[in-house]
């Protein structure tokens, strides 16, 4: 069995051991129309798990304020495991990337995006994608990294800015990426994935790969934190991404979406914004991930990995 599979299958399972752990915690359908009893909110892990649950705890407590109901968080052990848990209605509103957005949607249309942030970086709906080096590489450009032919680190398989964009950039500079075979990307000699953007950066920083593709804004903040020197990371390519939707799973009630649209429009509190890394939040649509869908088929990431 190759490596790309193989790995597929963990992924897999893993989804579906996180499926059966989240349908353990009862029905909360509502009645009439309403909000559910008790809102089960899904998070993709874009840091380790645990850092993003406990990231992500003055958001929960706002929304129970705001919708004065329980308000239940989930962080799965991969962004698979979230994608499949909105599929199967076991959450009902989830935090999702782009390319996570567009598979879960692809497994069930009913699935809609309802906000994004707009970003404190770039003061739009649009965040940084980035490939990065160490500072002292000679590397100039994607196509250097191509052209090296050496060991390049993704980050989650289901990541937008860590997996979907680096890999356009590897194939816009001339890289063979092969959509049947994710671990495959010649001329490259070895690529991995390190699960979050936080993880990719230190594969890069402790030499075990050349370059590697991440989200710039959490690059930004390891540098605050001093988790990673300022400066010793280097961009040698970025782009634009449209932001992680936050959707509601097929089935929510129209008039609980519009509660949950309008919870996030009104937040204003500049502490709980920057938690966020927003400057404020704005309504989304499916067109707004055109882009996004039609990358992630050409390049074999559009179904549920």
């Amino acid at each position: 069995m190759r490596r790309g599979s193989f790995g597929r299958m963990v992924v897999g399972l893993l989804a579906i051991l996180f499926v059966i752990t989240a349908s353990g915690c009862g029905s909360s359908e509502p009645t009439g129309g309403a909000l559910p009893s008790r809102l089960r909110v899904g998070v993709v892990p874009n840091v380790s798990p645990e850092k993003q649950r406990a990231l992500y705890e003055p958001l929960r407590t706002y929304l129970a304020d705001r919708l004065e109901v329980e308000v239940e968080l989930f962080v799965a052990n991969n962004y698979a495991g979230v994608v499949a848990a909105l599929v199967a209605k076991q959450v009902d509103v989830a935090y999702l990337g782009g390319l996570t957005y567009t598979q879960a949607a692809e497994q069930s249309p009913g699935v809609v995006p309802l906000v994004t942030e707009v970003d404190e970086e770039t003061g739009t709906p649009r965040y940084w994608a980035a490939v990065v080096v160490r500072a002292e590489a000679p590397t100039k450009s994607v196509a250097d990294v191509v052209a090296a032919g050496g060991r390049f680190a993704f980050g989650d398989v289901g990541s937008t800015s860590g997996s979907l964009y680096p890999r356009m950039m590897l194939v816009d500079a001339g890289a063979k990426c092969q959509p049947d075979d994710l671990n495959a990307c010649p001329p490259l000699r070895n690529v991995t994935f390190t699960g979050g953007h936080d993880a990719t950066a230190q594969a890069v920083l402790n030499s075990s790969v050349e370059a590697g593709g991440l989200e710039l804004r959490i690059l930004h903040r390891l540098e605050r934190q001093g988790t990673v020197p300022k400066g010793a990371l280097r961009v040698v390519e970025q782009r634009e991404v449209m932001g992680y939707p936050w959707v509601a799973r097929d089935g929510l009630d129209e008039s609980a979406r519009q509660k949950v649209t309008d919870a996030f429009l009104a937040i204003t509190d500049p502490a709980l914004l920057s938690l966020m890394r927003a400057k404020s939040y704005a309504a989304v649509s499916t067109a707004d991930y055109t882009e996004v869908r039609q990358n992630a088929e050409r390049l074999g990431l559009l179904t549920k990995r």
